[in-house]
């Protein structure tokens, strides 16, 4: 069956009914993170250049096809960039589980400060373990577990029109009553317009999307929301914060608002250049991790200075 990157059926039904202070998925040996503790009041780097940079994490830095499938040039600028004293996060709409199983078979050498998962969830590495920022998920959660409550009457309603007319999976996980594979973007694109109309009808209700995969979420938690409130937590603006995506799911973080300074690969769908470029981002000439390193070597060359042009 076609999936969300990283979807597992058994697994998600096994974090569902786990208790939420489950043991913590470990990683595979990231170095200390003794600098996060309390994790306020941000890290060393000088005020005149960025302290947190956030990359989506499939397509944007993860080229799963490729040898390696992270750019070798992207970890060596993040890892200097941490010793810096700067911060990365990894925004991704893949679960945890899925997540470190990537990055421990890339034999990655560097480890994200920060993960937001499944497009909404913080957590925070404390050494060998990333661990659930308490207070985030657990608001995340509730509003969740409410909207979908709402929902849930509406769903086979939909489900029933999307299996009539079209190939598309249905399915429901941990995080969505109704999640949908498409076979095609054409597919996917028929699913939104309907998905959207329910949407304006059902308050605090958004449609999150990632090439043909998509599910219903709450339109108060997504990549730019929870990019914000990490951000807010260290003692950071949007002026301090740099932002890298490529499709869909990645447009709430590729505003301002969120982070001052944007970049999207030379693959990134079309509506992610266009309103990267709009907001005064780079969009680089070069795909997945090799254009993020392109966009982030090019601003620190030209002294984080907002103005850059492409």
């Amino acid at each position: 069956m076609a999936k969300w990157p990283g979807f597992d059926p058994a697994r998600q039904d096994r974090e569902a009914t786990a208790s939420p202070r489950r043991p913590a998925a470990r990683a595979k040996r990231p170095r200390e993170a003794g600098r996060l503790r309390g994790w306020m009041g941000g890290g060393n780097v000088g005020q005149q250049q960025i302290a947190l940079v956030s990359t989506d994490f499939d397509g944007t830095i993860f080229a799963e096809f490729e040898q390696p499938p992270l750019a070798p040039e992207l970890l060596d600028w993040v890892g200097r960039f941490q010793r810096q004293g700067g911060f990365w996060v990894i925004n991704t709409g893949r679960d945890l589980t899925s997540l470190l199983e990537s990055l421990a078979r890339a034999e990655v050498n560097v480890w994200p400060d920060f993960l937001v998962l499944v497009e909404r969830e913080i957590y925070v590495r404390k050494h060998s373990e990333y661990v659930a920022w308490e207070e985030w998920n657990r608001a995340c959660q509730q509003a969740h577990a409410e909207l979908f409550q709402r929902l849930r009457p509406r769903v086979p309603e939909l489900a029933a029109w999307v299996e009539e007319r079209f190939r598309a999976t249905v399915y429901a996980d941990a995080w969505s009553p109704f999640c949908v594979v498409a076979a095609h973007p054409a597919e996917a694109d028929a699913i939104e317009r309907r998905a959207r109309q329910l949407c304006r009808e059902i308050p605090d209700l958004d449609y999150v999307r990632n090439d043909v995969y998509a599910r219903f979420c709450h339109a108060a938690f997504n990549k730019g929301t929870a990019l914000t409130a990490l951000a807010r937590r260290l003692g950071f603006g949007p002026e301090r914060v740099f932002a890298a995506g490529d499709h869909f799911n990645d447009l709430p973080m590729l505003r301002p608002e969120v982070a001052r300074f944007l970049a999207a690969p030379a693959n990134a769908v079309a509506e992610v250049q266009k309103a990267v470029r709009r907001a005064g981002g780079l969009v680089s000439r070069l795909d997945h991790g090799e254009g993020v390193a392109e966009a982030l070597r090019r601003w620190e060359a030209a002294g984080w200075d907002p103005t850059l042009e492409e």
